[in-house]
Parts: structure tokens; C-alpha cells; sequence
């Protein structure tokens, strides 16, 4: 076989796998899994469980999971199971929005804290009756952080240009095509400026702290659990079982309370293609979900 063919056969294969890859990325996105079981079959007082246990693109599943244990007068408690580097900023505040709202009608909401709950993470806990951390649960991160890229020079290397008709000088603000401007950069820091004061101001008004204090720390830092509850950004340190203890308690439940939590069904394409489909999802979120503008911790903890 000539050099040639092999060059055209190494590109067809190329092209169908790429091809297939793309093919799975639409059918995870046009199928999503929302298919759920309830994880309990007694009666009874209960304390229910949400999980929080990836980066916050949407605030629709936990939004309907609160409302839903907050009419159920079974669960007299619920805890918040939070192990995320935050995202979306607006899916961050509907979150805390439901999390306020669930504590406010008397059903109280106990924050477990797991490895990661920052940024946005932390954004969500901060409307709980009490936030529960263990000690090495990297936690803060108080801040907003927008990012793009500058994809100009490559586009000139290959002979790649790109045209833009708009009616005013800031509506392609953030385009890929060209460098920002030094009017850009000024209209993005008013944009992050308030945004990061809307998070300082959740934090200083749910923790009961000096806005002098919390600036001290809302510099984008992560903290550990022990340093936040020395520093007053968590309330007490402690497992998830302790979470779930506390959580009885504050619901008025002798003894060890029962749990109901909702588990997710493996989908088809899980079941056929097992962790592939789970990074091919991830994929799918790096790609056509994240927000723009976000309260995420980006360093690798």
C-alpha cells in the first residue's frame, strides 16, 4: 500500500471517529438521564438528602428536589450534601434562593460539606440553618472570575478572517476574534465588580459578619474547614453522618433519624458504555453548558 493510501485511510478513520464522538455528544444532550428512584421504603419522620456533586451548570434538579421534601411533611429536615467548585453564577443564587426559602418556611437545612464546596459551592451552603465542615474540606474561594479565549493570531496563521457588523462598541465585548479593548476591560470590571459584591453581601447578611471581615478573606483564597469555622464562614466541623445527626435534631427527631434520598437510574448509554458515557457527558458540559460569568474555584485542589 502506497504512502498516499495511508495517509487518506489514517484521515477517514480520524474523520469517523470524530464523527462518532460528535454523534455521542448530541444524543447525551438531546437524551439526558433524569429518570430517579426514591431510596426508602419506611414511614415516619425523616431527614431527606440532596446531593450537590458537580460543577453548578444548572439549578433545576436541586431546585425540585428542595421544593419537593419541603411540602413532604414526613422529612422534617433536610441535609445538603455539597461537594462542587461552584459555576454558573445565576444557578448559584436560585440554589441559595431555595435552600433560604426551604429554611425560612421551618424545616431546617443542614450543610455537609465534602471535599470541595467553594465559590459557588460555598454561595449555595450559605442560605443552611447551620453549615457542617470536616477539617480538610477546601472551602471560600469568595469571588466571580470570567475567562475567554484570544483566538485572532491562530485565525491569521491559517488565513482565517473573521467579520463583525454591530451597533454598538461594546455588543461584541468578549469576542474570541479580536483583543479586548481598554473600553472591554473597564466595562467587565463594573460587570465582575458588582457580581462579586452580590457574594459578599449574601455572605456578610447569612453569616452575621462585618463586611470589613469578609473582604478580608473574599479575595478568591480557599480556606480549609477548620480555618473557616475559626474565621466564622462555617458553623462546626464534622462528618456527613454527623450532618445528618444534627439534622434530626434540629427536627425535632428521637432517636436515629431515617433517611430518604433520590438515586439516579443508570441511563442506556451508561449501562452500554459505562464510564465513556459519563466523560463523554462531561465533555458535553465543557463544551456547550458553562456559563460565562461564574463563582468557580478554577485551581487544581
Amino acid at each position: 500500500m502506497s504512502t498516499s493510501a495511508k495517509w487518506v485511510l489514517g484521515i477517514i478513520a480520524g474523520l469517523i471517529a470524530l464523527g462518532s464522538i460528535f454523534f455521542l455528544l448530541i444524543v447525551l444532550t438531546l437524551f439526558p438521564d433524569r429518570d430517579y428512584d426514591e431510596s426508602t421504603s419506611t414511614s415516619g419522620e425523616k431527614v431527606a438528602i440532596v446531593d450537590l456533586k458537580e460543577p453548578i451548570l444548572s439549578s433545576e434538579e436541586v431546585v425540585r428536589q428542595f421544593k419537593k421534601y419541603r411540602d413532604n411533611r414526613s422529612v422534617r429536615a433536610i441535609v445538603f450534601r455539597v461537594e462542587s467548585p461552584g459555576g454558573g453564577v445565576a444557578a448559584s443564587q436560585e440554589i441559595y434562593e431555595e435552600v433560604k426559602k426551604t429554611r425560612e418556611s421551618g424545616k431546617p437545612v443542614v450543610v455537609s460539606m465534602g471535599a470541595v464546596a467553594a465559590s459557588g459551592g460555598y454561595y449555595v451552603s450559605c442560605g443552611a440553618s447551620t453549615i457542617v465542615a470536616n477539617p480538610g474540606t477546601l472551602t471560600g474561594s469568595i469571588g466571580v472570575i470570567f475567562q475567554y479565549l484570544h483566538a485572532e493570531e491562530l485565525l491569521d496563521k491559517i488565513g482565517i478572517d473573521a467579520a463583525t457588523y454591530k451597533t454598538g462598541k461594546l455588543k461584541d465585548a468578549g469576542s474570541p476574534f479580536r483583543p479586548p479593548s481598554q473600553t472591554d476591560k473597564q466595562f467587565f470590571d463594573q460587570l465582575l465588580a458588582d457580581v462579586y459584591d452580590q457574594f459578599v453581601e449574601v455572605v456578610v447578611k447569612e453569616r452575621n459578619l462585618k463586611r470589613s471581615h469578609v473582604l478580608k478573606y473574599a479575595d478568591g483564597r480557599v480556606f480549609t474547614g477548620r480555618q473557616a469555622v475559626e474565621w466564622g464562614f462555617v458553623d462546626t466541623l464534622g462528618t456527613f453522618e454527623d450532618a445528618i445527626t444534627l439534622a434530626g435534631e434540629l427536627g425535632g427527631i428521637e432517636g436515629k433519624p431515617r433517611v430518604v434520598k433520590e438515586y439516579k437510574r443508570r441511563s442506556f448509554w451508561e449501562s452500554m458504555m459505562g464510564e465513556t458515557a459519563a466523560n463523554l457527558a462531561g465533555i458535553r458540559d465543557e463544551l456547550f453548558r458553562q456559563p460565562i460569568v461564574q463563582y468557580k474555584l478554577t485551581a487544581p485542589y
